[in-house]
This record gives C-alpha cells, sequence and structure tokens, in this order.
C-alpha cells in the first residue's frame, strides 16, 4: 500500500529532547506561577484551573495549592491534559515575546517540505497540547511551518501507547490506517501504531534500536515512497 499521509511525534523525532526538557520545561516552570495568578479569573485558564483540580482530588483547592499541584505534575512530567494547555499559554507568551524558539531538527524541515510537496498529508500526535505543537512548528528557527501540516493530534484523542488511538486518529483522516506512516522515538508508541494498522519507521538519532521497526538516524534517510 503507498504511503499517503506521514503522522509524526515530537520529542526526539522531529526535535531535540533536551528543547523540551532544558528549554520548554524550565519556562514554564518559572512563569506559571505568576501567570495563573495574573490570569486565573480568565475563562480558558479558569477552566484549566478547575480541570486540575478534578485530576487531583482536590476540589476546593485555593489557587496557590493549585500552582503546588501543577509544579508538582512537571517535575514529574506528567501527561495531564490541563497542566499541557497552561504549558501552552505560557509559551504562547513567550514565543510571542520573541523568548522561545522552536527547535526542529534541519533534516525534519527539510524532508517536512520535499514530503509536502510531494503530495503526502503531514500530520502530528504529540503529548505536547495541540496548541504547543502549533507553536513549535509555527515559530521555529527554521520559521512558520504551519503550513505543511493537515492536522494535529494530542492526549485529548488519546494515550500514546494506545492502539485505539491511532485507528482514531486514521478514522480522523482521509486515509486507512496501512496508508501512514508513523515516526517516533519510543517502541511502545510504535508497537500501538502497527496495532492499529500503520507503518512505522523508528528515529535513533543516538543509536540504538526500537525492536521489530524499521529504524533511521535521520528524517534524510526515509523514503516513504519505497515503504
Amino acid at each position: 500500500m503507498t504511503i499517503r499521509a506521514i503522522l509524526t511525534d515530537i520529542e526526539g523525532t522531529t526535535s531535540a529532547v533536551s528543547f523540551v526538557f532544558d528549554v520548554l520545561f524550565p519556562f514554564a516552570a518559572k512563569h506559571l506561577p505568576g501567570y495563573v495568578r495574573e490570569h486565573a479569573q480568565e475563562v480558558a485558564v479558569a477552566e484549566q484551573l478547575d480541570a486540575v483540580r478534578a485530576e487531583a482530588g482536590e476540589l476546593t483547592a485555593d489557587t496557590e495549592r493549585v500552582i503546588e499541584i501543577l509544579l508538582g505534575w512537571i517535575a514529574e512530567d506528567r501527561k495531564v491534559t490541563p497542566l499541557k494547555a497552561l504549558q501552552g499559554m505560557i509559551w504562547a507568551q513567550g514565543y510571542k515575546a520573541g523568548e522561545l524558539k522552536g527547535h526542529v531538527y534541519p533534516d525534519a524541515v527539510e524532508a517536512l517540505r520535499r514530503w509536502h510537496a510531494l503530495g503526502i498529508a503531514l500530520y502530528v500526535y504529540s503529548s505536547g497540547s495541540v496548541q504547543a505543537q502549533k507553536l513549535i512548528f509555527g515559530c521555529s528557527e527554521a520559521g512558520d511551518l504551519t503550513p505543511l501540516f493537515s492536522g494535529y493530534f494530542d492526549t485529548m484523542t488519546g494515550g500514546k501507547r494506545e492502539a485505539a488511538s491511532y485507528s482514531r486518529i486514521a478514522s480522523a483522516t482521509t486515509h486507512q490506517a496501512d496508508e501512514i506512516l508513523f515516526l517516533s522515538d519510543v517502541v511502545e508508541e510504535l508497537d500501538a501504531a502497527r496495532s492499529a494498522g500503520m507503518k512505522t519507521c523508528g528515529l535513533v538519532r543516538e543509536g540504538g534500536d526500537l525492536a521489530g521497526h524499521p529504524c533511521v538516524k535521520s528524517f534524510a534517510e526515509i523514503d516513504p515512497l519505497t515503504l
């Protein structure tokens, strides 16, 4: 079956893991307390704070306690939807101010542009919120890459290690699962995508092996037309 769409992860795949852990997360942790205090009464922020209370099982938590919970989740790298949403809001402010620039590997930039020119539909699936995904690609060091993508998916679709999530993504596109190539650096994600019928390719930029999946060190090595 011909590959007609490519679904890509971000961390460790299109972008350096260090950008997320050494730049984005510290930026969010530093600015989160002040941001939440300043914007807590705004509807979009208040909704996420209520979601934090519900997730933590502390429905009466005041703003300072919610901030404490959020900082704890950041330290634990928890994949919690309201945290991701709030981080996205904080990062948006940072990108707008020019304090942040999204990191995308040059080989990924070149390949994404080439694939788009060939008519291959491109999608993103990351544990980061859709907003955060659009910021990384929209405010990247290589410029605005968002016109290359046909859609974005985050944890609202489901866990990245669950086959059902990839089935939902396939259903949300105009493609059959076996027409979609999924790129990731995490073997459990690749396993889940394959279980849903997608083709897979692992990124091992620092070397290594993702058992049972074709692996490359660079996007330059991927030729979707021959897979």
